[in-house]
């Protein structure tokens, strides 16, 4: 196999794992299937990773017309979604579960229906912003369809993971406890943030190239 295609697979699952955080978004899971059968659990977790998944496939794909409709350059992308990500990562360094603002009514459409799958785990809990970011950029990296075929299998292979992670939530969290979950996001947040620094390096090479050579 190229040594460069295996690199880009490996980046593209580490981030995309990293990003999606099954195991901080454990606690989240839990909480809102709390009182749910196993099988409703089950069903929950299915749906909201085949969500994830495809919400994120097609912002990957088709998230480079944004910057043709709006007159937004790849490298200013590279730079934002560099920030967003650094963020989060930032907040995962913290053991900070990422804030979703949920009013009352909301709430209590969510009890009685499964739209939790939708919203907020799949949206934005599995893909957020970072992760659409990101996919994004390593969509324009992908330099030919094997690079594209590699990325789709990873991204497919971290929502499998993170299936059988929510399945397992439960039995994983009284493992790991308190303190264990909030390790791992410790080191998955630092994974993040190196991450993020090579993608705004990347995106503001050419940027600073391109002032250099006007003055």
């Amino acid at each position: 196999m190229d040594s460069g295609l295996l690199t880009f697979a490996i980046l593209c699952f580490t981030s995309f794992f990293t990003l999606a955080n099954p195991l901080g978004t454990m606690p989240v899971f839990l909480n809102q299937t709390e009182g749910c059968t196993e099988d409703e659990r089950k069903a929950i977790a299915k749906k909201s990773t085949i969500v994830a998944f495809f919400t994120l496939v097609i912002f990957a794909f088709f998230g480079r017309y944004i910057f043709l409709i709006f007159g937004v350059s790849t490298d200013a992308f590279r730079i934002a979604g560099g920030i967003i990500i650094f963020k989060i990562g930032y907040d995962m360094l913290q053991a900070h579960i990422t804030h979703i603002k949920l009013n009352e009514t909301e709430r209590k459409i969510q009890h009685y229906t499964d739209n939790i799958a939708i919203t907020p785990l799949a949206i934005p809990m599995l893909c957020g912003p970072g992760s659409i970011a990101n996919g994004i950029v390593l969509m324009e990296d992908a330099e030919t369809a094997w690079y594209k075929v590699a990325m789709i299998v990873s991204i497919a292979l971290v929502y499998l993971i993170t299936f059988l992670i929510l399945r397992a939530s439960n039995k994983l969290y009284k493992l790991l406890g308190e303190t264990g979950s909030n390790v791992m996001m410790r080191l998955m947040g630092l994974i993040l943030m190196v991450i993020a620094v090579e993608c705004m390096i990347s995106g503001l090479k050419p940027v600073l190239s391109s002032i250099i050579s006007m003055a």
